[in-house]
């Protein structure tokens, strides 16, 4: 055999194996990460693009060599045990949960890694055995805002006069929100300030209680951190406008959206932070062995444009220590 021939057929064989080795590469599908959360995923781009950027900073990229398919119940409860389930079937490897939806999950799976969004204690709600060894197949990222109502009471006072009553916006089927309307109200008492509570489970009631805050006239309204509230910040924002009322929320991403205060740490940064450990965790680490992440800072922010348009006058004080004011 001619030396050129045995090159080419020796070529032509390495080319064939390569292929095979390529093809079955290609056909080993890529992990699939369910996403899973209470309220409405179309209103929170900005934390989906933070947590792509999370799983991008571990080398994952969406559609390349990772999948993600998204669930939410809309602010249904009770539809999250049987989304859970369908993505448990299909398999998912990881599991992006905010806190309700982590509570379902945990109960679900003892083997599929779970990693958590969540305002409250995850401790307290059982989902893993301390902070900094979480234990079993739960850890994620905790943003605390079930412990700020007495900031918030704080702030929001600020806008009020004397003697107005101060309105507080709870999602009764949310243990932050609940939580938070708690520290909020025991500030209250010990300050001698009127609030009156306003608990809504679904977009559907928010008109009738702002209806009430109206005729209660209410001076201003402290709106619990939840993702009801985060992923209908819109109807809330054009509700305060209405009813020229001094609102503040625990995510500055509202207040980005039009709404006048907010204090809380940033779920933007929160949800990079899940996207990382969810990279973390697929290649080959242990939630068990991740420690649950806490926020180091809280910010104030105020919209001036916001203030401007409700005709409320923004105390030098409070500018003072604010640490963004959109303009």
């Amino acid at each position: 055999m001619r030396p050129q021939r045995r090159d080419f057929l020796a070529a032509s064989g390495a080319l064939l194996i390569d292929c095979a080795f390529t093809a079955r590469a290609q056909a080993v599908p890529a992990p699939l990460i369910g996403f899973v959360r209470t309220s409405s995923i179309e209103s929170i781009g900005n934390l989906v693009a933070a947590f792509r950027q999370g799983l991008k900073e571990e080398g994952f990229v969406e559609g390349q060599n990772v999948a993600i398919e998204f669930r939410s119940a809309d602010d249904h409860y009770e539809r999250l045990p049987a989304i859970v389930a369908e993505l448990i079937r299909k398999p998912v490897a990881v599991l992006v949960a905010n806190t309700e939806a982590a509570k379902v999950a945990k109960a679900a799976t003892q083997s599929i890694p779970i990693i958590f969004a969540v305002g409250a204690d995850p401790v307290r709600d059982n989902l893993v055995a301390s902070f900094n060894r979480p234990g079993g197949n739960v850890t994620g990222v905790s943003f605390v805002n079930s412990k700020l109502g007495a900031k918030k009471l704080e702030f929001i006072r600020y806008f009020l006069s004397s003697d107005a009553t101060v309105g507080v916006l709870e999602n009764p089927d949310s243990r932050i929100s609940r939580e938070e309307r708690e520290d909020a109200a025991e500030a209250a008492r010990a300050l001698g300030q009127r609030i009156t509570v306003l608990r809504v489970r679904t977009e559907n009631d928010f008109d009738a209680a702002f209806a009430t805050l109206g005729r209660e006239r209410a001076g201003a309204l402290l709106v619990t951190g939840d993702a009801l509230f985060l992923s209908r910040r819109r109807a809330l924002i054009a509700l305060a406008a209405r009813y020229s009322i001094p609102t503040i929320y625990s995510e500055s991403l509202i207040v980005e959206a039009g709404g006048l205060v907010s204090y809380g740490a940033s779920i933007t940064d929160a949800y990079r932070q899940v996207g990382v450990y969810t990279g973390r965790i697929l290649k080959g680490e242990k939630p068990a062995s991740l420690p649950v992440l806490q926020p180091t800072t809280f910010d104030l922010v105020i919209n001036a444009k916001t203030a401007k348009a409700l005709g409320v006058a923004i105390p030098q004080s409070l500018l003072l220590i604010a640490n963004q004011v959109i303009q």
